[in-house]
């Protein structure tokens, strides 16, 4: 699948300014969006567990802190229906103003709540509320960005304007733990006080310039073209799921394993090396290093997917990705920073870079452009729930079933990514309708 279905909506006229700012709109918005991921997700590891768990078992602890993580991506499904159905009825961008604002609050409002030790348990009661929100809003986010960028592109250039957006996470990855990395830098007392807010407040400054951005994007002129010749659906999640639920299945089987590797990386990944005699600052300077490399890479393979055609690239990222996630744990075991670094470029921009710099066009391809909105960000979600969201928590059940090692985790990445390359096959016998 090299190029869109062949649908009237590709081919309406674009324009070049239009399709740019579109693309930084949507990419400071996906930048936003994996920024709160892992500031969130770094703090549940290192910081959460003393600021909101105090008083209990500290393995417990990082447990609860894991379990709000995943509340938000519980979440996400919900606002991939909300926004979805009003995205594909009413247009893409006034939603994508809407979820950003949402996304801001949340993340800022993070950052003010007082910990345990000040309002006991209604604290976390605050963190899990709060993460919810979050989750709801990320629910329409992404697909909403990744469909302005993707809609207002050429057809021979759409999966890179997709992975314009997907550019976005490691983007914000990056951000988010060298904030991290500086703050860690704080004496431990002081990072529990107050340090750890940092990031999360510093967040305002993007929400600010995102929603200035996209203030000033036209609407998607596919969707508008289909809205003038055919109209917008009813309801766009029962026609989503009558008309193109094998899609719907499809996509979620092809994201489990790049976005349950994602999640693991960041979080479990990263307590790993530290687990292992790895200082903590350090260890996020290598993910951070990752990171960036992995912004790149994903455009690169995105690039290549252009040229040679998704399927091709996302099954060799699948075939690469299952076989050296083996390598890659046994290097985080090491106490050695070239050992980690080398590890986090396995899973990051050498491996996962493959499968998500197409994916993005990749799943736009699988619906028509009435319910696309809902299908590929309800898909999206149900994937990133089902895979990401748990993930710390299955990763640390695996290795503590397995005693400490990693088999049965590495062992359960290579099985995800026999299912992405049986689904991503199986894709171009989809008929979009």
């Amino acid at each position: 699948m090299s190029s869109a279905p062949a649908t009237v909506q590709t081919d309406v006229a674009k324009n070049p300014r239009d399709a740019r700012r579109a693309s930084l709109g949507s990419y400071l918005g996906a930048t936003l969006e994996f920024y709160d991921f892992v500031i969130y997700s770094t703090a549940s590891a290192i910081v959460f567990p003393a600021v909101f768990f105090s008083g209990i078992d500290p393995a417990l602890g990082v447990v609860l802190s894991y379990v709000t993580l995943a509340a938000g991506y519980v979440a996400r499904p919900i606002g991939a229906i909300v926004f979805g159905h009003f995205g594909d009825r009413l247009g893409r961008r006034q939603m994508l103003v809407v979820t950003m604002i949402i996304m801001g609050i949340a993340s800022i409002g993070i950052g003010l709540i007082p910990g345990s030790a000040s309002i006991g348990g209604f604290a976390a009661v605050l963190l899990v509320t709060l993460r919810v929100v979050q989750g709801f809003a990320v629910g329409g986010e992404w697909a909403g960005a990744s469909l302005m960028s993707i809609e207002h592109a050429q057809a021979k250039k759409r999966g890179f304007a997709g992975a314009v957006v997907q550019s976005g996470g490691p983007s914000g990855a990056v951000l988010a733990t060298l904030t991290f990395a500086l703050v860690s830098l704080m004496p431990q007392d002081v990072l529990i006080a107050w340090g750890w807010r940092i990031p999360f407040l510093a967040s305002a400054v993007l929400v600010i310039v995102a929603i200035l951005v996209r203030l000033g994007v036209k609407e998607s002129p596919e969707f508008a073209a289909t809205e003038r010749s055919e109209g917008t659906a009813r309801v766009p999640l029962l026609s989503t799921f009558s008309q193109n639920g094998l899609s719907v299945l499809l996509v979620v089987l092809t994201a489990l394993s790049p976005f349950f590797l994602q999640s693991v990386t960041s979080t479990f990944g990263l307590q790993y090396a530290i687990g292992h005699g790895n200082a903590q600052a350090p260890a996020l300077w290598m993910l951070t290093i990752s990171n960036a490399l992995t912004i790149f890479a994903t455009l690169f393979f995105a690039v290549l997917s252009d040229r040679f055609g998704r399927v091709r690239m996302m099954v060799i990222g699948f075939i690469v990705t299952g076989v050296l996630v083996w390598a890659a744990f046994g290097l985080l075991s090491q106490a050695n920073l070239g050992a980690v670094l080398l590890a986090f470029i396995i899973l990051q921009p050498i491996g996962n870079a493959m499968i998500t710099g197409p994916l993005a066009a990749y799943m736009a391809d699988l619906f028509p452009v009435r319910n696309r909105f809902t299908g590929v960000g309800v898909s999206y979600q149900l994937a990133a729930t089902i895979a990401a969201g748990f993930a710390p928590l299955v990763a640390t059940g695996l290795v503590g079933a397995a005693g400490g090692a990693t088999y049965l985790l590495t062992g359960l990445v290579s099985l995800l990514a026999v299912i992405g390359i049986g689904a991503v096959l199986a894709s171009p016998r989809i008929r979009v309708r």
